[in-house]
């Protein structure tokens, strides 16, 4: 079974860049499970610029509202890869796809924030994050999840605000019981408030 880490930082605190770094040491092949979505120009720009700055070695998937079922799909064909079964055909319907050794997910507080814009309620949101968190508990390959803490600041002063940060708030408490370790970091440092700092960002 892999290992689950959970990054949770506030923005630029390096959380990102160190969870890069851990997934670039468990495997020569990584998956990018990415929640973004280029809905303007500024966007698409940082999705690039990130994806240039990933350089070799990674596949790029992006998902911003069902992450759990492109889990799902990697461990089943990591399982047949496993079995000596053939590997399952890739998107493009070609044969012999390249079975990824660790996952990056980033991140979980932009995928609340696109479920939130989907008109769930927090129950669904939440419904979907419990799914997520079954799916790491069993996750075969090595697993990195990214989030924001948005609690640390003040209230938020919409109503909107406020429900994004008592969700995501709940969805980071669920995601941590089933990591192995969680990491909160500030400054480009690392805080660890579960089990033990990993050797590959020490």
């Amino acid at each position: 079974m892999g290992r689950a880490v959970l990054f949770v930082g506030g923005t630029r605190s390096g959380k990102s860049g160190m969870a890069q770094r851990w997934a670039e040491a468990q495997a020569p092949q990584r998956l990018y499970l990415a929640t973004g979505r280029a809905d303007d120009e500024e966007m698409a720009a940082r999705i690039a610029r990130h994806k240039a700055e990933r350089g070799s070695g990674w596949l790029c998937r992006e998902e911003p509202l069902d992450p759990a079922a492109v889990l799902a799909h990697v461990a089943s064909v990591h399982a047949g890869t496993q079995q000596g079964d053939c590997p399952a055909r890739s998107d493009s319907g070609s044969a012999g796809a390249v079975v990824p050794g660790v996952v990056l997910f980033d991140c979980v507080s932009l995928w609340v924030a696109n479920l939130m814009a989907a008109d769930m309620t927090e129950k669904a949101i939440l419904d979907r994050v419990n799914t997520l968190a079954a799916c790491i508990e069993a996750y075969p390959l090595p697993l990195a999840l990214v989030s924001v803490e948005a609690g640390l600041g003040m209230v938020a002063m919409s109503s909107l605000g406020r429900r994004f940060q008592d969700t995501l708030g709940l969805a980071n408490q669920a995601l941590a019981r089933v990591c192995d370790t969680v990491l909160f970091v500030s400054c480009g440092l690392p805080i660890v408030l579960k089990g033990q700092l990993p050797e590959e960002i020490c």
